[in-house]
């Protein structure tokens, strides 16, 4: 059938599936099956027949159903919705089958018994959004029953759905006045707005062992990576409720990444050898179905809590970065005009830590465009006022006062919007540091790790800061720790490196840390020409005295010692006498 000869009509179409179909095919094949029919016989057929309906199609876990009304729809989804989490109560939990409907109004084209279109599209699209056990309906839906029905909805805003080109306001159907809410299951990955996250599901680890001390190992470690995670603001993080349905279950990591609206699985096992373990893990791409990264980890089987803490940390040490490595790939491949609030913030992100005048640029624009979109987003204003902060810091904007009036005004957003947001408070930090208020910087640093001591950004920013208060070989660990946090660490973080170097009278280090760095600036040159005077090596010194006065020929050592942050006067004396002994001016 053609577009041009295509039947029509209004209509109001119901599309509700089986939250983890697969999951329960595979645990009990044909008790899932009589489950389901006896379920679609007793509440679904009578339901949809008394409220004026006609079953479309089946779909193998779902269903696709057409209404004259969208009163009698709704009511016909709650009922059903209702009957069947009373059934269910007496059945084990692993066992239960539960729906998520959509419900939408809209045209639809007539092709025989079946229905096509945008009208089913986004009924379909809401569907794939709701609760296990919830109702979702568009706002034309709304619109109809709203004064109609004595339910209580909850406006979720307008939502981006896939494939429609249009936003489309959702509301969450709660049940009655006198009831709670219809879903019984709650799964935060229900609305676009988290789905925009980079989303995680941690399975439970497999004990390869088959020793029950073994089985309270991996449940153990399985949990403390799920919590360490859950620190980190720019990933969702299915719950451990909500991973641990899937314990001594065979699965397809598609098929659960789909069920729970995850774009990462972590899968793993634990195996006992005599009085060593090993766990091995590895992180999945469930939408492109390829392995991100995997890692083993072999220990003595000594103190099996120290372990369990150890390995845990590890873990979570480096999985965000491949994360969000991963995301960027996304985004990379997408065309600007495309990307949500999430994926702009991760955009400027990336193009943060290049750390040039033009990359500072189109950051601030990634930043920018992520705000439109999500105005209460904490973490793209703190990542604003970031992004501001360099721009300030390499003095590359127009007015300084200006930009830094408006980094402090980005932080005060953000901090009212979200105080628990570490990177918020990192920032917090390093504004402060530019202040010269150094308790006011330790107190926000010490926030920021406190809240999230697994992100590399603020454990690298621990070591820099403790280098400023003079506590240099502290601040190398610190940076070191960073370093393995992160393999895959911006390039400036060797430019902290090389500075807690030279401030620890660590010359020859210092120089192996700046050589590092690809495209080293003025201020790089500047430091490797105190290093090599302060070895004695004056001729390597003057060349990169030379590279200096080539890059920024009003380089004078009086306004370069005002930009940097010491807090002990023989830190700057120090620095000030290197400057000036490798032949840079005053």
């Amino acid at each position: 059938m053609t577009e041009a000869h295509a039947t029509r009509k209004l209509a109001a179409i119901l599309a509700a599936d089986v939250v983890a179909y697969s999951r329960l095919m595979a645990a009990d094949e044909e008790g899932t099956l009589a489950r389901l029919k006896a379920l679609r016989r007793e509440i679904m057929d009578p339901s949809i027949a008394d409220n004026h309906g006609r079953l479309v199609k089946l779909t193998g876990d779902g269903a696709l159903v057409e209404f004259a009304s969208a009163v009698d729809a709704v009511r016909c989804a709650i009922v059903i919705q209702e009957r069947v989490e009373e059934r269910s109560r007496a059945e084990p939990a692993a066992e239960r089958i539960v729906f998520r409907v959509g419900i939408n109004v809209g045209d639809v084209i007539i092709d025989g018994d079946d229905l096509y279109g945008d009208g089913v599209n986004v009924a379909a699209r809401l569907e794939g959004l709701a609760e296990p056990g919830g109702v979702l309906i568009s706002g034309n839906v709304y619109d109809h029953v709203a004064t109609r029905l004595a339910y209580r909805f909850e406006s979720l805003g307008e939502q981006q759905v896939k494939n429609i080109e249009r936003p489309v306001r959702i509301y969450r159907v709660l049940g009655s006045q006198s009831k709670g809410a219809v879903a019984s299951v709650p799964q935060a990955a229900s609305i676009e707005k988290d789905r925009d996250k980079s989303s995680i599901v941690v399975l439970p680890l497999t004990n390869m062992s088959g020793e029950p001390d073994q089985e309270f190992f991996a449940d153990g470690l399985t949990e403390d990576i799920i919590t360490e995670l859950s620190r980190f603001r720019h990933l969702f993080v299915i719950s451990r409720n909500s991973s641990f349905v899937y314990k001594g279950k065979s699965v397809n990591v598609p098929d659960v990444a789909r069920e729970l609206g995850v774009q990462y699985v972590l899968e793993g096992s634990v195996r006992k050898a005599g009085a060593r373990v090993r766990i091995t893990v590895q992180l999945i791409d469930a939408g492109a179905d390829r392995h991100i990264w995997a890692e083993r980890y072999d220990r003595q089987l000594e103190d099996i809590f120290a372990i369990q803490d150890e390995v845990a940390k590890a873990i979570v040490a480096i999985l965000p970065g491949r994360v969000e490595a991963a995301a960027h790939e996304r985004v990379k491949r997408k065309p600007p005009e495309n990307l949500a609030a999430y994926e702009y913030v991760l955009a400027g992100k990336r193009l943060h830590h290049r750390s040039s005048r033009e990359a500072n640029a189109e950051a601030l624009r990634m930043m920018d465009r992520a705000i439109v979109l999500e105005p209460e987003y904490a973490h793209a204003h703190a990542w604003r006022a970031c992004v501001l902060g360099q721009s300030w810091g390499y003095g590359w904007c127009k007015d300084r006062d200006a930009t830094f009036a408006d980094v402090a005004r980005e932080l005060r957003t953000a901090l009212a919007l979200d105080e628990n947001d570490s990177d918020v408070h990192r920032i917090l930090a390093a504004v402060n540091l530019t202040r010269k208020d150094h308790d006011r910087a330790v107190y926000h640093q010490e926030r920021a790790l406190a809240l999230n001591p697994n992100d590399d950004l603020i454990v690298v920013q621990e070591g820099e800061i403790l280098t400023w208060l003079g506590r240099p070989e502290e601040g190398i660990e610190w940076v070191k720790r960073a370093m393995r946090l992160n393999p895959y660490h911006p390039e400036r973080f060797w430019n902290h490196l090389g500075r807690a170097y030279f401030v620890a009278l660590r010359y020859a280090d210092a120089v192996e840390a700046f050589k590092h760095i690809s495209n080293p600036d003025h201020a790089h040159h500047a430091f490797l020409a105190a290093c090599y005077t302060q070895l004695g090596q004056a001729d390597k010194a003057k060349e990169h005295v030379a590279e200096v006065l080539a890059r920024a020929p009003d380089f004078t050592v009086t306004n370069y010692i005002a930009t940097l942050h010491y807090k002990n006067s023989s830190d700057i004396t120090h620095h000030r006498e290197a400057l000036l002994r490798a032949g840079l001016r005053n």
